[in-house]
């Protein structure tokens, strides 16, 4: 049952205040010996693979119930209560079945696989994303291989990109590549470039950005930064240069200490640079620039050449988990992205001869 909650990734998403409409995604009867417990942490010790947090919230939505009724996460669980999740969505079936979607596969062994992901593919299934990901795609090119299982969390992605974030990503063909590779990304000796181009002319040639990185309370789908020393969000770090300046936009090169959700895109737009055209930031409006009607006009083409935050994961590399040798990938921006960072060096060009 644990996985079934695991999936449930956007719950806190969901807005319910009543039990009408519901549906039972998890159920656990308390044994004849159970001591007088908060249900959050009771839930803690049945769903490992969620956070007490998430728990809470749940319960602030009217999701957690006791014996049918719904309760706060401090009611106390006593001996036989009946304790069940519900959601406002029915259950879904969570087995991966291969999709046929096509591949741009960087590096291939035995081990394990190098992809170069596009702009608009979503990397795992997720709440409103049950088919189509990169994990049916890779199942599908590794439907004939009988020691790869899709549904085997042993396996598969080590790491994650944003849906509308083009670049490499590892794949594991085996529990031993997994572990080795995730063991690697844990230690922070993996080499991993992006190069995103940000609203403004940035000041520094180089820079650190350190902050905190939680969910941001006042918008579900964003993620904001908070003070190193605060005890909200988790610790995070990115280490940027400027690799070419166009006057109103700069183009970036960021390395990352740590892997948080929307890392990048949070902290740069907390230093005042969101990424072009990410919508999340408020990076899809004009931000530099002139108020002309030919600036904006511009600068409209610009978000239609290249329809997402403009961010690619452009270099890989790691230690191979069997060979032990040092592998580095490096792929080039999406066709996209190419496009845009060419347009803003014609503009450019023009102002300068002007």
């Amino acid at each position: 049952m644990q996985d079934d909650f695991e999936g449930l990734q956007d719950f806190d998403d969901a807005v319910s205040e009543e039990a009408e409409g519901l549906y039972e995604h998890f159920r656990v009867v308390a044994d004849k010996g159970q001591e007088l417990l908060r249900v959050d942490k009771f839930l803690m010790y049945h769903l490992p693979n969620t956070s007490r947090n998430r728990i809470q919230q749940a319960a602030t939505a009217g999701f957690i119930h006791v014996n049918d009724k719904p309760v706060k996460s401090n009611y106390r669980v006593k001996p036989h209560d009946v304790v069940t999740m519900l959601l406002d969505r029915p259950r879904y079936d969570s087995t991966i079945v291969p999709e046929d979607i096509p591949l741009d596969i960087v590096y291939e062994d035995e081990a394990l696989m190098v992809i170069n992901k596009p702009a608009g593919l979503v990397v795992h299934p997720g709440c409103g994303n049950y088919t189509g990901t990169l994990v049916h795609a890779v199942a599908w090119h590794l439907r004939d291989n009988p020691q790869y299982d899709p549904n085997d969390p042993g396996v598969g992605l080590v790491h994650r990109i944003d849906k509308d974030t083009s670049g490499l990503l590892v794949v594991a063909k085996t529990p031993e590549a997994k572990s080795n590779l995730g063991i690697q990304f844990f230690n922070k000796t993996t080499r991993r470039k992006y190069q995103a181009l940000v609203w403004g002319n940035v000041a520094s040639e180089k820079g650190r950005i350190e902050g905190n990185i939680a969910r941001n309370p006042h918008d579900r789908l964003q993620m904001a930064v908070f003070p190193p020393d605060s005890e909200i969000g988790k610790p995070a770090v990115t280490h940027y240069s400027v690799l070419e300046r166009f006057g109103y936009v700069t183009l970036v090169e960021c390395v990352l200490e740590t892997g948080r959700t929307h890392q990048i895109r949070a902290h740069m737009s907390h230093i005042g640079h969101p990424l072009f055209n990410d919508a999340r930031y408020g990076g899809d409006r004009t931000l530099r620039g002139t108020q002309s009607g030919t600036y904006n006009t511009y600068i409209r083409h610009c978000f239609e050449i290249c329809p997402r935050q403009a961010l690619h994961a452009k270099t890989l590399g790691f230690r191979h988990p069997v060979t032990g040798q040092e592998l580095d990938f490096t792929s080039e921006p999406a066709a996209d992205m190419a496009a845009l960072l060419n347009r803003w060096r014609t503009y450019i060009g023009g102002l300068k001869n002007a």
